[in-house]
């Protein structure tokens, strides 16, 4: 049993519910930090704390007692990092000790996708705070995979012959839950969290279509075409520089990482496409 009060946000999402569930099924007590308390899990040993990022006084109240967090990114925003600031400082002052940040693969400064400046901006934040933290840099989610495919069963982006070492949530969440469980031993570390093998988009559409039976393909669009035909959705600039720079950071090798992370933090080897697709 901890000694230590865990907090979790994102526990309405994908890897903060499957983290909050592992917690409760060892019979750890947590704290979840939800913005709709209506929607958050109901689980064996969790109290439930009301508030979003943005509000400072909400997160510092909800947090009051809470020595280590997992801090999930927020959703994506133009002001995103407006929203993570927030709930650094608010973590800082409520006394929280040591940060789980979900950050991503490659993030840097100047890296291709542009979302992951924001993540890069956010390490930097916790590291000023004067917290402890252990940063989980994900690859592409191996379970968004399979949702790039258009209605017509085509995967539209200029990727080139580039290749991505996507990683299961389920996987995250478990290195999340052992670090959480045990922040002293991943103090201060940052993890590369991968899947086992790095696949191109042709691969990743012919593995689609074989476990599946539903027929993909990868069109590899120029980077005005892929702009041209995303234009339809009427997003902000932000927004489509986001989804064509997800494309463009493959084609520059940036997300060609495979490592054993994940692996040397659970004990187990990570889950691979084909795993996935068979069993989801």
């Amino acid at each position: 049993m901890t000694r230590f009060i865990i907090g979790v946000t994102g526990a309405t999402g994908a890897v903060g519910g499957l983290v909050a569930r592992d917690l409760a099924a060892r019979g750890v007590p947590q704290r979840l930090i939800v913005r709709d308390a209506s929607r958050a899990p109901q689980l064996d040993g969790a109290e439930v704390a009301t508030a979003s990022y943005r509000d400072g006084d909400a997160m510092r109240a909800a947090l009051d007692g809470v020595d280590v967090l997992l801090l999930v990114s927020a959703s994506e925003s133009e002001d995103r990092m407006s929203e993570h600031a927030s709930a650094v400082r608010s973590a800082a002052e409520a006394g929280v000790r040591h940060v789980v940040y979900t950050s991503f693969l490659g993030a840097a400064a100047d890296c291709t996708f542009t979302l992951g400046r924001d993540h890069w901006a956010t390490e930097n934040l916790v590291r000023d705070s004067g917290m402890a933290f252990t940063f989980l840099r994900d690859s592409l989610y191996l379970d968004f995979l399979p949702l790039m495919a258009g209605e017509d069963g085509v995967i539209r982006g200029p990727a080139g012959d580039g290749r991505l070492g996507a990683v299961a949530r389920e996987d995250v969440a478990r290195v999340a839950t052992a670090a959480l469980l045990d922040p002293e031993t991943h103090a201060g570390r940052t993890y590369d969290l991968t899947g086992p093998e790095a696949l191109s988009f042709s691969q990743i559409a012919a593995t689609i279509s074989e476990v599946t039976g539903r027929e993909v393909s990868f069109h590899d669009e120029r980077v005005q075409e892929a702009y041209a035909s995303r234009a339809p959705y009427e997003a902000p600039d932000w927004q489509l520089d986001a989804w064509v720079s997800t494309y463009t950071a493959v084609r520059a090798g940036e997300l060609d990482v495979v490592t054993d992370d994940v692996r040397q933090v659970t004990g187990r080897a990570p889950v691979s496409l084909r795993e996935l697709l068979s069993y989801s």
